[in-house]
Parts: C-alpha cells; sequence; structure tokens
C-alpha cells in the first residue's frame, strides 16, 4: 500500500520540480508558460468557480461514460454474437471514430440548440463508445467454440452462455477498454464546454482564462482536469479489482 500510494506522489513530486525548473531556467514569464508555484494563487482567487467547474464538468462525463457503456457493451453483444452484424457495423463504426470529433460540436449545437447539458453528455457519449464497443465485441466474437457447443448440448439457453462463459471472459478487455474511454470522455466534455458559446464547467473557466490572458488560470485549469481524469481513472481500476479481480496481475 506504502508503495502504491508513494511512488506516484514521489513521480507527482519530481514533474513538478522539473517544470519549476524549466520555467525559472529559461526565465520564461507567467503568460509565456506558467509554474507550479503560481498555481495556488490562482486556484485561491477563483476556488469557488473550480469547485463549481469541476463539478459540471465531472458529472457530465460520468453521465456520458455511463451511457457509453450501456451503449458499447449492446453494441459489442450484438457485434459478438453475429458475424453479419460484426461485418456491417465495425466498418460504420471506425468511419464514425475517424471523424474528427471537434467537427461535431457545431453540428449538435444546431441539432439542440440551448441544450447544453445535452450536448456535452452526447459529445463525452460519442468520442469514449467506440473502445467500449469494439472490445466487447471482439472478447465474445473470440469466445471458444467448443464451450457454447458443451453448455447448448447441455440445454443452456444464450443469455445463459454468456453470463456464465462470455461476460467473464470479456471483463479484462472491458475494463481495459473502459481505463481509455475516461480520459476520452473528458477530452469529449470539454470540447464543448470551450466550443460553445454557452460553456460551462471547467472548459468555460479555460477559455475565461484564454480570453482575460490569466496563463496561470488557464495551467490552473489543466491541472485540474488531469486531477479528475486520475482520480476517474483509479476509480474503475476500483470496479475492475471487485469485477475482475482475478485477471489483476500484480506487476513484479
Amino acid at each position: 500500500m506504502l508503495r502504491q500510494i508513494g511512488v506516484p506522489v514521489l513521480a507527482l513530486l519530481v514533474f513538478c520540480l522539473a517544470w519549476e525548473a524549466l520555467v525559472q531556467v529559461n526565465g520564461w514569464p507567467n503568460y509565456v508558460m506558467a509554474s507550479p508555484s503560481d498555481l495556488p494563487a490562482a486556484y485561491a482567487r477563483f476556488w469557488d468557480l473550480f469547485l463549481l467547474g469541476a463539478w459540471q464538468t465531472l458529472w457530465r462525463t460520468v453521465a456520458g461514460l455511463v451511457l457509453a457503456v450501456i451503449g458499447g457493451m449492446i453494441l459489442g453483444m450484438i457485434m459478438g454474437f453475429s458475424r453479419v452484424a460484426n461485418d456491417a457495423l465495425y466498418p460504420l463504426l471506425v468511419g464514425f471514430n475517424a471523424i474528427p470529433k471537434a467537427t461535431l460540436v457545431p453540428v449538435l449545437a444546431l441539432l439542440f440548440i440551448g441544450q447544453h447539458d445535452f450536448n456535452t453528455v452526447l459529445m463525452a457519449f460519442l468520442i469514449s463508445f467506440f473502445p467500449i464497443a469494439v472490445s466487447v465485441g471482439i472478447g465474445l466474437s473470440t469466445l471458444e467454440p467448443e464451450y457454447r457447443d458443451i453448455l447448448r448440448a447441455l440445454g443452456a439457453s444464450r443469455m445463459a452462455i454468456f453470463r456464465k462463459i462470455a461476460l467473464p471472459k470479456t471483463l479484462p478487455e472491458f475494463f481495459g477498454a473502459l481505463k481509455v474511454a475516461v480520459t476520452l470522455a473528458f477530452i469529449g466534455t470539454n470540447l464543448v464546454e470551450i466550443v460553445s458559446p454557452h460553456g460551462k464547467g471547467l472548459g468555460a473557466l479555460f477559455l475565461s482564462g484564454q480570453t482575460n490572458s490569466n496563463y496561470p488560470l488557464m495551467f490552473a485549469v489543466l491541472i485540474a482536469l488531469a486531477v479528475l481524469g486520475i482520480l476517474l481513472y483509479y476509480g474503475v481500476v476500483w470496479l475492475e479489482r471487485i469485477f475482475a479481480g482475478w485477471a489483476v496481475r500484480p506487476a513484479g
């Protein structure tokens, strides 16, 4: 436990010291590159905006991620159990995922005028469901046919086969994809928060700092986003240990 906590904290301290040293050695003013020593003042001055913005960003990101999990699992199951559906849907998923999601922000804004919360959650969903759907689909499609044949011979239903064999086999791939989807969901949320004229959350606070040339505030927002992402990531790790702990191998 001490190593699991101490090593990341030590790495964070080393990173901050290196960042501070880089700024000081180059003599960069804070309007070029803010240093870690510039950030506490920004947090102290705008603490209420940080708390509000962090909550707004977090709940929209989690909502989009939950929808991505539901939608990705359903679509992955369809693709995993049906070769025809896999052949039909996989190219569409790849093509959609190749579209830069920033280009979708104005499209959503026109389709759902004034629905900022809905647009933000939808973008978090759209940008994060792809890895979940693909991982579940691949996990199910690579299920050994011998297991299915044996269970079918014993009279097991398709749902029973999924619950007893397919689901446990897919869990490691699912949680691996979910770790990727967490960071993608934050990207989707902040795209809308920054680009939308009615933006809220940490993305809007970042844009405010940029508009007012408050560079310490901008860097403070970036660090706050990183912290939220780390917390949500380790939330997924915690869930993985609960539901798929048997597949987690400790590092040597």
